[in-house]
């Protein structure tokens, strides 16, 4: 059973601290506390859930940018979207953890530009339009 974090801090009764992430249409529940450096997405190792190196550097960035590698476990629920949305909302969950872990680390996540949500969604088919910005073909007669 889950447990429920105070809506002020993000923490949970069990000391670990949860960061929402969002990107594109995926969204990510990041649970973060104490330990050895365990990475679990979906009930997976990082390295299994994403076979792309790019994203497995990409989601250990906002740890390597509060020089916290190795200090956290890290353990994140992940739905919708593909594997680029689903790094980008990692990154953006993470930086909100560990924000509620210590406060501290604001200043160097706010500057490396990881806990700003990145709002750029696909744009979507019009009804009358042959696409999103794509127009049928006029013709005059």
């Amino acid at each position: 059973m889950e447990e429920q974090a105070t809506v002020q801090t993000g923490i949970t009764n069990a000391g670990k601290s949860i960061g929402t992430g969002r990107r594109k249409t995926s969204v990510a529940r990041v649970h973060v506390k104490p330990g050895q450096g365990n990475f679990l997405i979906n009930d997976r190792p990082l390295d299994e859930y994403f076979a792309n190196k790019v994203y497995v550097s990409q989601v250990k960035q906002p740890l390597e940018v509060t020089a916290n590698v190795g200090k956290f476990d890290i353990y994140a629920r992940v739905t919708g979207g593909g594997p680029t949305g689903q790094a980008g909302a990692l990154v953006h969950g993470l930086s909100r953890a560990l924000v509620t872990v210590d406060a501290d680390l604001r200043p160097a996540l706010s500057k490396a530009g990881l806990l700003t949500r990145d709002d750029r969604m696909v744009e979507r088919k019009k009804y009358g339009q042959a696409g999103a910005r794509r127009r049928f073909q006029f013709s005059k007669r």
